[in-house]
């Protein structure tokens, strides 16, 4: 389909207009200006970064480029996710439930009766809308650099799905640095669709900023805006950064899981993230993999609080690098014709985890590239402050994520966006802002899944108030068996896979317990029936076959293994 008579029209329409409102022009009136080309787009992408990690949320970590963007955009406090990375992924680019996107589950996690159905084909599926296909054949020019997660062949890489320029991690996650201990399996990835290796100097956050500013600056024309993908796989474990960057947080958590959370938790009151009377989550009850900071010999503190020094570097590293794209725009002139929209991929990571053979995470080596370790649950409960739970549950900690977006042009923030924003209406948001066309359920002769998310930009342009979804609206959403679904205040969530299973459904009136510390299921049997129904409606509609067939049993789950 060629959008290139749509172009011409919107471009003659555009000049017919400047000529008319230049006749009416009196001689004191300011000179029209000339049309300008549509803004360019700047998406970036965290892996596993918690609500509360960068300083505009809350956090202690230096994080000034993002705080910087912040002050000139507009936060988006209630933005949600897929519980974890590539079916988010699949929102982002598709616009629509990741059940019909391809990714149902995890490809690294299909259960068996799952597999050859459709919506579960652990890539991006070709009835799905892939959003740098959109905007390429309306006239941009289209990069990506960072983690793929949708798909391992030439077919399936960005290359195919309307990226023109790409370098891509092609699983989940890999390590960070560029040398690895012998015998260690390496990801793959791709630049433009062939298969490549890392040099050994590579540093993942360094690496894909390099390469996202050469393709910017090497096929920069001034006729074409562009959209550039920037799709990050810090702080995702291992954790792993540049000593100098380590040795700035030397000591920083020695205080312990308990006070950073509540340091965090004020900042957020007092900047407006969350309200002042704001009850957060309490924290898990102690047990052999989350035992409380007191409960903790001398050395696995400090093993513990390097550990955090090291994230809060990948971090910190993470917003040196946006600070490099956010400086290459305004050396190029494109910077106040950008929209960037920055969010993380979903809530904290909170597993317990092994480690590969051949690393050594002595206390002195921990951050190194020989080394391979994780924040675990209690880390991440500081990560997900206020809320409850983290990745790969339906708890606010795990479907809520930090969002921001500056639009073009804004200079200024414009407050805080309160209302419920989902990662599938970045599609229609952007389609929107770059004038391009939704095919609806038809492109290039197939039949696609239309989208079903909605754009924001009326809401981030201030030219209304009322809420995208309604006031009672309906929004559900089943990951790996851990459910959940919203309806006007209320929500009601299964968690069934996990060390934090519950094996029963929970009712949380959100528009008091946000933090979901009351279950008051057992008070609201009508209501609790009624959102069952509603859930029930969602799964056929998005055609989900259960994780389990039978419920399995929490100690199953002591590990996690979800990328």
């Amino acid at each position: 389909m060629s959008h290139t008579p749509l172009r011409l029209s919107l471009l003659m329409i555009s000049i017919v207009s400047i000529t008319l409102l230049s006749g009416c022009n009196s001689q004191d009136d300011a000179p029209v200006p000339l049309v300008s080309k549509r803004p360019n787009i700047l998406f970036i992408l965290a892996d596993d970064l918690g609500y509360s990690d960068i300083g505009a949320f809350g956090g202690e970590i230096k994080t000034p480029n993002l705080d910087a963007l912040a002050s000139e955009g507009r936060l988006l406090t209630d933005y949600h996710t897929a519980p974890t990375c590539s079916p988010t992924r699949s929102q982002l680019l598709s616009g629509t439930d990741h059940h019909l996107a391809g990714l149902g589950a995890m490809a690294e996690l299909l259960a068996p009766q799952q597999v050859g159905h459709p919506g579960y084909e652990g890539y991006l599926n070709q009835k799905s809308l892939s959003l740098p296909e959109l905007l390429k054949d309306n006239g941009y020019d289209t990069y990506m650099a960072g983690k793929w997660h949708l798909g391992l062949t030439e077919a399936l890489s960005p290359k195919a799905r309307g990226f023109e320029k790409s370098f891509v991690l092609l699983q989940g996650g890999d390590l960070h640095f560029g040398t690895a201990p012998t015998g260690y399996n390496r990801g793959t990835y791709r630049e433009d669709g062939v298969l490549v290796n890392v040099p050994n100097s590579f540093y993942s956050s360094d690496f894909y900023t390099d390469k996202l500013i050469s393709y910017i600056g090497q096929s920069k024309t001034l006729d074409k805006p562009f959209f550039a993908y920037a799709a990050y796989t810090a702080p995702h474990w291992p954790l792993q950064a540049p000593t100098e960057y380590i040795d700035r947080y030397k000591g920083k958590y020695d205080a312990g899981y308990d006070a950073i959370r509540q340091a965090r938790i004020e900042r957020q009151k007092k900047t407006g993230v969350i309200p002042a009377d704001f009850q957060p989550s309490t924290i898990l009850p102690e047990s052999n993999i989350r035992p409380k900071w007191q409960s903790l010999t001398l050395e696995q503190r400090q093993i513990e609080s390097r550990k955090m020094e090291v994230y809060a570097a990948m971090v910190e590293n993470l917003d040196h690098n946006i600070g490099r794209l956010i400086q290459h725009l305004k050396d190029i002139g494109e910077y106040d014709n950008t929209l960037i929209f920055f969010a993380s991929d979903n809530g904290a990571e909170g597993f317990v985890r092994g480690a590969p053979k051949g690393f050594d995470n002595s206390l002195s080596n921990i951050g190194h590239d020989n080394s391979y370790t994780y924040i675990g649950p209690r880390w991440a409960e500081v990560s997900a402050a206020p809320f409850h739970l983290w990745k790969d549950t339906t708890g606010e900690g795990g479907v809520v994520a930090p969002a921001l977006v500056k639009l073009p042009k804004q200079f200024r923030s414009e407050g805080n966006l309160t209302q419920f924003t989902s990662v599938i209406d970045v599609l229609p948001t952007l389609l929107d802002i770059s004038q391009t066309p939704n095919p609806g359920t038809q492109y290039h002769g197939r039949e696609v899944n239309p989208t079903t998310g909605f754009s924001l930009l009326p809401l981030l342009e201030n030219k209304t108030k009322t809420p995208v979804r309604g006031e009672n609206f309906v929004f559900a959403d089943e990951l790996h068996g851990n459910s959940y679904v919203r309806k006007g205040p209320w929500k009601l969530e299964l968690q069934v896979g996990g060390a934090v299973s519950s094996m029963t459904w929970e009712l949380y009136d959100l528009s008091t317990d946000r933090g979901e510390n009351h279950n008051v299921a057992d008070q609201h049997p009508d209501i609790v029936a009624d959102l069952k129904r509603e859930y029930d409606n969602y799964s056929t509609r998005v055609g989900l076959i259960p994780y389990y067939l039978t419920p399995p049993s929490p100690d199953k789950f002591a590990l996690g293994n979800p990328e």
